[in-house]
C-alpha cells in the first residue's frame, strides 16, 4: 500500500523532476450571480397558468408598417385618373396617390397614403358620369356613402374598411386599406376557396344577417314582386314559375326582413389576417332572409360541399327561411343569366351559362316542391 505522502503514479526514471514553484497557484474566484429567473412562465395567449404560477404579460406587438408601393406614374397620368385625383384632393389634401387599383366603365380605385395611413379612394369614372346609366350609378354611389356614414354611428359585427372621408356630391369615397387578398378575382371563380375560408366567410355573413340595427338606417333595395314580373315579361320565368314565386311571396308577407350585404360575391370579400372583410356596400339593405346565402350559392358551382353547407344554413330557421332562400335563389340566378347569356359568348362562358341553366332548373323544381308542401 502507498503511504499518504506518496503519489499513486510513480515518476519516470531518467527525467529530471521540476522543482516546485514558490509562486502560489491562482485559483478562480466565484462566478458572478445570474439574474433570478421569473417564477411564472411566459406562454402564448390563451394559456391558463397552474395553481401558484403567475402569467407574465407578453411583449406588446409593434405597429405594422404602412403599405408602401412604388408610384405608377403612367397609370396616374391618364385624363380619367387625373380628374378623379382632383376630386379626391378636394376632401383629402394630404392624399398621395401610389397606384391605380382598378379602372373600369363604372369606378376608379386608387391606392395611396394619407400621412402613414394606407387608404383606397373610390370614385365614379368619367364614362359613368356621362353615360346612359349615370342616374343609376350616382344613386348607388350615394347610397354607399350613406351606408358607410351609418356604419360610423352603428358599427356592424363584421370587419369592413373604416371610413376616412367622403363627398356625397362629387361621388368620392376614401376608406382604410386593409392588407389581404380577394377570396376570388372572377365573379364565378373556377377554383373555390378552401373549406376553412368558406366557413369563415359564412360565419361573417351569418353574423351580419343576425345583426339588428335601427330599421330607419337602411332601405329595401329590392322589390320582389317587380323583379318577378320583370323576369316573367322577358321570358326567363314561365307562367307557372311566376305563379309559384308569387305564392311563396304571399306566404312570406309577414316575415321579418334581414340585413344583407346585397352583393356578397367572393370578389367583394377580402381575406385578411384578421378574418374576412366585406367590401362594396352599395347594395346593402333589408332583404328576405337568405339573400346573401343565395348569392354565394350561385357563384360556388364547383364546390358541392360549400353548397350543401349553405343550403343547410339557409334552412336553420325552418320552412319560412327555406322558402325565402328559394325565392332569393331564383331571382339571383335569373339576374346572372341575364348578365352572361349574351350573343358572342366564348366556350368557357357557354359552359358557365349551361351550369347556370342547370342551377335555375334545380331551383325551379325546389320552388314547386315548396309550394306543394304549403
Amino acid at each position: 500500500m502507498y503511504s499518504s505522502a506518496t503519489s499513486p503514479t510513480a515518476p519516470r526514471t531518467g527525467i529530471p523532476q521540476r522543482p516546485p514553484s514558490s509562486v502560489a497557484v491562482r485559483r478562480p474566484g466565484p462566478k458572478p450571480a445570474l439574474p433570478a429567473r421569473p417564477t411564472g412562465r411566459i406562454e402564448a395567449p390563451g394559456f391558463l397558468p397552474r395553481a401558484g404560477e403567475r402569467l407574465l404579460r407578453p411583449r406588446a406587438p409593434q405597429p405594422a408598417a404602412p403599405l408602401v408601393e412604388r408610384v405608377d406614374t403612367a397609370a396616374l397620368a391618364t385624363p380619367a385618373v387625373r380628374a378623379a385625383l382632383a376630386h379626391i384632393t378636394r376632401i383629402c389634401p394630404a392624399f398621395s396617390a401610389r397606384q391605380v387599383l382598378r379602372e373600369d366603365g363604372a369606378h376608379i380605385l386608387i391606392t395611396g397614403l394619407i400621412g402613414r395611413t394606407a387608404v383606397v379612394a373610390k370614385c365614379l369614372s368619367p364614362q359613368a358620369v356621362q353615360g346612359e346609366r349615370r342616374a343609376l350609378l350616382v344613386e348607388r354611389f350615394r347610397r354607399e356613402v350613406a351606408i358607410y356614414r351609418a356604419f360610423v354611428r352603428h358599427r356592424p359585427p363584421v370587419r369592413m374598411p373604416r371610413l376616412v372621408a367622403a363627398d356625397h356630391d362629387r361621388c368620392v369615397l376614401v376608406m382604410e386599406r386593409i392588407p389581404g387578398r380577394p377570396a376570388a378575382v372572377e365573379r364565378h371563380p373556377a377554383n373555390a376557396p378552401t373549406p376553412g375560408e368558406v366557413r369563415a366567410i359564412l360565419g361573417s355573413i351569418r353574423a351580419l344577417n343576425l345583426w339588428r340595427p335601427p330599421t330607419d338606417v337602411f332601405q329595401q333595395p329590392l322589390d320582389y314582386y317587380f323583379e318577378v314580373s320583370r323576369y316573367h315579361s322577358v321570358g326567363q320565368l314561365t307562367d307557372r314559375d311566376a305563379g309559384d314565386l308569387r305564392q311563396l311571396l304571399h306566404g312570406l308577407s309577414h316575415t321579418g326582413w334581414q340585413l344583407c350585404h346585397g352583393d356578397a360575391l367572393l370578389s367583394n370579400i377580402m381575406l385578411a389576417p384578421s378574418g374576412p372583410v366585406l367590401l362594396d356596400w352599395e347594395q346593402a339593405g333589408w332583404y328576405l332572409p337568405g339573400y346573401d346565402l343565395a348569392v354565394l350559392w350561385s357563384v360556388l358551382s364547383g364546390d358541392t360541399a360549400a353548397r350543401r353547407q349553405i343550403s343547410q344554413l339557409a334552412q336553420v330557421g325552418g320552412t319560412v327561411a327555406r322558402d325565402a332562400f328559394l325565392v332569393n335563389l331564383v331571382l339571383v340566378l335569373m339576374r346572372e343569366l341575364r348578365i352572361y347569356d349574351v350573343p358572342g359568348a366564348g366556350e368557357e362562358q357557354r359552359l358557365m351559362i349551361r351550369r347556370l341553366y342547370d342551377d335555375a332548373a334545380l331551383a325551379r323544381r325546389a320552388v314547386r316542391a315548396a309550394v306543394g308542401t304549403r
